[in-house]
């Protein structure tokens, strides 16, 4: 059998992306610059044809705006195309020329599924280890990119290849059971007004930046017709390429601000809420699985030491799930000790439920009673 270098173990699955993209953040700055090299050209019309002065600075401006949008689209693309996924006896390993990262198997904690909703069969597989909590917290994760069949590595990584079905993200997570395996329990959390209301620090901060934002682009949207007036008063034709490019420049940047305020306000509040109503909880005699969206978490209960259940009211609770590892017990990106913060990415916790001492007991093993909501 074929051996890995780095570690000298025996090679049990190799393989690369299966397609290569540009991630969603990398094209959200390239359109950005793209915007801000427009919005550079049509003030250059303006300091060229309406002052009579080289425009040499807003075109070196755009120009660099329009390279570093092409490398933010086309180097991510690269760097990915050459990466290379290695499952050892021991080890998950990415490595990409020189450069390397490796996890533990036995030490992964859980993992979280992003299925691409562009094509089908394809998406990422992030390997999480629980961490201790406190002053000695850090996240340690690694990522799978853009892989075939996900959920089929990831069942390589647990060593249930022989059981585990070869899957798709469009199915629902019930008929991607190992063989073998029941549900015990399912719920989906209970939608209420307060899932709009930001939670922790994070959320709170994106809302207050995007009033900010809001702001702002009231501001220059106002100040900008007062401008445009006093540019039609002072001589400048109405007609002219060099007013057009003004207005445009002007409404551009408006809407420039004016988007970014949007996302965030989506971001920090609209987004969790609507994901809420896309979630569902299963709990099987020996896994934990949380579907929301394109998005999965898959846990093993025998990782589970305790649980911790906090009331939130209206005979809601939710309930944290503290998780042990190698050298590590609780999780920092778990909320295991009843954080309220919300992060993107989905966390062992299972949010508004009921009757979660039934829950509690089937968690810890005390309880097996197949129930379904």
């Amino acid at each position: 059998m074929q051996r890995e270098s780095l570690f000298g173990e025996r090679i049990i699955w190799m393989g690369g992306p299966k397609i290569v993209k540009t991630p969603p953040m990398f094209k959200a700055v390239a359109h950005l610059l793209f915007v801000f090299a427009a919005i550079s050209t049509c003030y250059a019309f303006v300091i060229g044809l309406g002052l009579k002065v080289p425009p040499t600075a807003s075109l070196l401006f755009a120009v660099w705006s329009v390279t570093l949008g092409l490398a933010a689209l086309q180097l991510p693309q690269i760097w990915l195309s050459k990466a290379q996924y290695i499952i050892t006896d021991n080890h998950v390993i990415w490595r990409r020329g020189p450069f390397h990262r490796s996890i533990e198997r036995r030490s992964i904690s859980y993992a979280r599924i992003y299925w691409d909703p562009k094509a089908p069969g394809v998406g990422d597989l992030e390997l999480v280890r629980a961490v201790p909590t406190g002053a000695l917290r850090r996240r340690l994760m690694l990522r799978v990119n853009l892989v075939a069949a996900p959920d089929r590595v990831w069942a390589i990584v647990r060593g249930a290849e022989d059981v585990a079905p070869r899957g798709d993200g469009d199915q629902p997570l019930t008929q991607r059971l190992d063989s073998g395996e029941r549900v015990v329990w399912s719920a989906r959390p209970r939608t209420r007004w307060r899932a709009y209301l930001p939670h922790g620090h994070r959320e709170w901060s994106l809302l207050a930046m995007a009033f900010g934002l809001l702001a702002v682009s009231a501001t220059i949207a106002w100040r900008g017709a007062h401008a445009l007036g006093r540019v039609l008063e002072s001589g400048l034709p109405a007609v002219s390429f060099a007013f057009v490019g003004l207005v445009f420049g002007l409404v551009m940047s408006v809407l420039l601000v004016l988007s970014v305020a949007l996302a965030l306000l989506y971001s920090a509040s609209i987004r969790p809420a609507y994901l809420v109503k896309h979630t569902r909880y299963l709990v099987t005699d020996s896994r934990v699985l949380i579907q929301r969206g394109t998005e999965e978490l898959h846990l093993d209960r025998g990782k589970i030491v305790e649980v911790i259940d906090t009331p939130t009211g209206e005979g809601l609770s939710n309930v944290f799930i503290v998780l042990d590892g190698p050298r590590a017990r609780a999780l920092a990106a778990s909320g295991a000790f009843g954080e309220i913060n919300r992060g993107p990415n989905l966390r062992p916790v299972f949010e508004s439920v009921q009757d979660a001492e039934s829950l509690s007991r089937i968690l810890l093993g005390a309880g097996d009673l197949p129930r379904a909501a």
